[in-house]
């Protein structure tokens, strides 16, 4: 007997029983794992197993066949289990791989032969719910990459911000005290300013507020830093009556501490003072200090006065440079309208010219001219809808310099013709030389609508009433349309029709130059 391949790595245990759709036969159980045979093999004792199930029996060695006991019928060495006296049973397999399957998946319609279950659907199913390794939720198969990456409680995620690998419940907390954390300045706007960087720019964000350095002795003001030059020079009378009596309560202190005089003792007399001891060189220092403190005083207005000169010095230069830049704006504001009224000139003659183009393109000066019209279905709805009921051809000639005309198509029908007919009519237009030509305009005039097989053309003729308003000379851009109400009746497009061909119609105009 052929050894059996013990070299498959992915082999897998048996098939579930509930895949058959019809009762399984016991040749076709595994005698191991008791499921639907998968590649199967026979041993020596005639017993089948799944090729994944006989290697895991004999993976440590030759072991006893328990079916062969269950049955009673064990005999030695027959009924021992060997990977070198079993070989596959391709018959039991191609029997099996026949067999009538189902997809065990909630909401899987899925239907076939055993074989196509593990080709094709096995492990592919949209439908298979598998667990999580990490948070142990059944999930479907067909989510698993969504899972891992958006919604499983166990996954790891990088910081956006430091990119340390943190649990997915970590990351929020992490969140609270990374470093590298976008913040953003509540006195200046200013985003995107890392959590270890944002206590430094607190203290030089020219927004940031702070209490005034004079606050010691009373003001109350909260400056920010950038305009914290401005209030000192601004408040400076402020500041000034605000550290006068601190200034006068000193003198006062320094007064009384050197007119209380010192006690001596004089054996026999005891203690006594002269009221004229110490008098003089304690009124001297009392002068020194405080024109010492004037002095400082006198200095410290000098410096602001000059803080002031400089500061309106610099609101002036800033006034007279807003009032140039105001001058700028209002220059290229006027440029900006001129330049929007230029714009609007040039696409003005640019849709003219696009007209006249399209006219040109479609433009024929011998009388005769073919109109097609694609997309008939839907013009047909747009005007049985009442969107568009009528259309207008492009204008042709019966010479460069001779009559303008166009053609009027209502696809739902007009007058008589609405809703059974197609209605065509013929319009004379106001042309460039109208003032050379003939009037009344008197030219016969044939309309057609072109069989595609070129075998039977709908033709209608008329020659003008030259008492018709609509064959004078043009006043307005075109005349009263006239023509043929009742032109082609509309069963004519109907079905396989030579008329109608890739849903488009072809109409010929031709004007008789007779006589021109």
């Amino acid at each position: 007997m052929a050894r059996i391949s013990l070299d498959c790595p992915n082999s897998l245990p048996g098939i579930p029983l509930s895949v058959l759709s019809v009762p399984m036969e016991n040749k076709y159980k595994c005698q191991q794992c008791l499921q639907v045979l998968r590649k199967p093999v026979q041993a020596q004792c005639g017993h089948r197993f799944c090729v994944h199930c006989f290697k895991q029996l004999t993976s440590s060695g030759p072991k006893p066949c328990e079916a062969c006991r269950q049955e009673e019928i064990y005999e030695e060495p027959i009924s021992i289990l060997n990977s070198s006296e079993a070989f596959p049973d391709n018959a039991a397999g191609r029997e099996i791989a026949s067999l009538p399957a189902r997809c065990l998946n909630q909401g899987c319609n899925w239907t076939g032969s055993i074989k196509e279950y593990e080709a094709q659907h096995e492990g592919r199913c949209e439908f298979e719910r598998i667990l999580c390794e990490g948070c142990q939720t059944l999930i479907l198969l067909t989510e698993k990459d969504r899972h891992n990456e958006r919604e499983c409680e166990a996954r790891t995620l990088n910081c956006k911000y430091c990119k340390m690998t943190f649990n997915f419940k970590e990351i929020k907390a992490h969140d609270e005290i990374c470093l590298k954390f976008p913040m953003q300045c509540k006195d200046c706007g200013k985003k995107k300013i890392p959590r270890e960087k944002f206590n430094d720019h607190v203290k030089s964000c020219a927004k940031s507020k702070s209490t005034c350095p004079f606050s010691e002795v009373g003001c109350k003001s909260m400056v920010e830093n950038g305009k914290l030059c401005d209030h000192e020079v601004n408040s400076t009378m402020e500041h000034l009556r605000l550290l006068l009596p601190l200034v006068l309560s000193a003198t006062r202190a320094r007064s009384e501490g050197s007119g209380a005089g010192e006690w001596q003792e004089d054996s026999g007399v005891g203690l006594y003072r002269d009221p004229n001891e110490g008098a003089g060189p304690m009124t001297s220092v009392q002068s020194v200090d405080l024109e010492k403190k004037v002095n400082a005083l006198e200095n410290i207005v000098c410096v602001l006065n000059r803080e002031v000169e400089r500061s309106s010095v610099t609101m002036e230069a800033f006034a007279h440079q807003h009032r140039l830049d105001q001058e700028k704006i209002e220059n290229l504001s006027n440029k900006v309208r001129q330049l929007e009224r230029t714009l609007t000139m040039r696409d003005l003659q640019l849709s003219e010219t696009e007209q006249l183009v399209r006219e040109l393109q479609f433009c024929t000066y011998d009388g005769v001219f073919v109109w097609k019209i694609s997309d008939f279905s839907r013009r047909r709805q747009d005007a049985v809808a009442g969107r568009a009921p009528a259309m207008f051809s492009p204008a042709f000639y019966s010479s460069k310099y001779g009559y303008k005309m166009c053609l009027r198509l209502y696809l739902n029908g007009d007058g008589t013709g609405r809703g059974t007919h197609l209605s065509l009519f013929f319009v004379v237009m106001r042309g460039k030389c109208d003032a050379l030509l003939k009037w009344p305009f008197s030219q016969k005039v044939t309309l057609m609508l072109l069989d595609q097989n070129n075998r039977e053309h709908i033709i209608d003729a008329f020659r003008p009433d030259v008492s018709s308003s609509s064959f004078q000379r043009p006043i307005s851009e075109m005349n009263i349309a006239s023509g043929c109400p009742l032109f082609c009746p509309l069963a004519k497009l109907a079905g396989k029709s030579h008329y109608l061909r890739e849903d488009t119609i072809f109409i010929k105009a031709i004007v008789d130059l007779t006589g021109l």
